[in-house]
């Protein structure tokens, strides 16, 4: 069921270039502009990944990821409500950017230079780092991936999921039999199905489908990763004025974290503090919104919103969550992690 490489690089290259062609016909407005005049914006999401998108029986989505576009919708509107979120598959969810259907990928889609240089896309910043892992059920005997050669192994098409384990397989002398469908549901359905003895995807992900499945307590996951995932939100490369509006709203998040600023108290920080970081970032001593093409308050209006980065984490994978997650190296750089964000100055 895989394509050469080279044939589906040459496909991408192709698919890119004709969607962002198609796109650049429909005006010459910014990205900004399209959105203030349609009233909200529209995030490309999951199909449903517990902890960073998924829809409740309402049709409301929420997540980590979608903290995103909703702390987007605060710094643009004042109003996190004014997102919509269009669900994408593994296989579709770059066309969708590229040919303008959506504003911003906010869905879990790992940093690679083959998306970053060859498909009309750019990555912004990194909001949640993480690794690629083995889902299988108990009873295999399976302690280590090593023990999986010539297992099959369930995996979506489209991701780099698929790639990673045929790299580690050629590394490591193991031959994995690829079983590979169009979507995360099937994916996963194919799986608890039993047509698969393994499924692999991000460490992050699995630990919400084991959740999901019948009797989780017969899964385990591999104590392994055999792949560096950074993730975050992805846009077009043709305007960079809402590049840096995606990229310093990741940013804005951390640096509100790092210096104490939070849902509960941002506006008291506004009146009273003297740290010239925190009036820099909040607008009070600074027109750097402006130089966004939003209001100077943007960053008061995104932690307003949805709190800071820790506690947009806490909220859905803390102690407390449906999907517990270490944070790990999603810390902050000054508590030993990899979370670090340029200043606003």
């Amino acid at each position: 069921m895989k394509t050469p490489l080279l044939s589906l690089a040459v496909g991408l290259a192709l698919t890119a270039a004709s969607a962002v062609s198609a796109f650049a016909q429909n005006g010459s407005q910014s990205t900004l502009e399209r959105i203030k005049a349609r009233g909200h914006i529209v995030c490309g999401t999951s199909e449903g990944v517990p902890g960073f998108s998924l829809q409740d029986g309402k049709g409301v989505w929420s997540g980590f990821d979608t903290d995103v576009c909703r702390a987007l919708a605060a710094a643009i509107f004042n109003d996190q409500d004014k997102a919509q979120y269009l669900s994408l598959s593994s296989k579709n969810r770059l066309v969708a950017l590229q040919s303008g259907e959506i504003d911003v990928l906010a869905r879990t889609t790992t940093w690679t230079l083959s998306r970053d240089i060859g498909q009309g896309l750019s990555f912004t910043a990194v909001n949640y780092y993480d690794g690629q892992g083995f889902i299988l059920r108990k009873k295999l005997g399976v302690n280590t991936v090593k023990e999986l050669n010539g297992a099959s192994v369930c995996v979506a098409q489209g991701t780099t999921t698929e790639l990673n384990l045929a790299d580690y397989g050629r590394t490591n002398n193991i031959k994995f039999e690829t079983v590979a469908f169009a979507t995360l549901e099937e994916t996963v359905a194919a799986y608890e199905a039993g047509r698969c003895d393994a499924y692999t995807t991000d460490l992050s992900s699995l630990a919400g489908t084991r959740n999901k499945l019948q009797k989780p307590d017969e899964h385990i996951l591999l104590q392994e990763v055999i792949s560096k995932e950074p993730l975050g939100p992805w846009v077009r490369k043709n305007d960079t004025g809402w590049f840096d509006i995606v990229r310093w709203t990741v940013f804005a998040l951390i640096n509100a974290e790092e210096l104490g600023v939070t849902k509960a108290n941002v506006e008291e920080m506004v009146k009273s503090s003297q740290n010239p970081e925190v009036r820099r970032m909040l607008g009070v001593e600074s027109k750097f919104g402006e130089s966004l093409g939003l209001t100077n308050d943007w960053v008061v209006r995104i932690v307003k919103a949805v709190g800071n980065y820790g506690e947009s984490f806490e909220r859905h994978f803390g102690a407390q969550s449906r999907n517990p997650l270490p944070r790990g190296v999603n810390k902050l750089w000054s508590q030993g992690g990899l979370q670090y964000a340029p200043p606003i100055r």
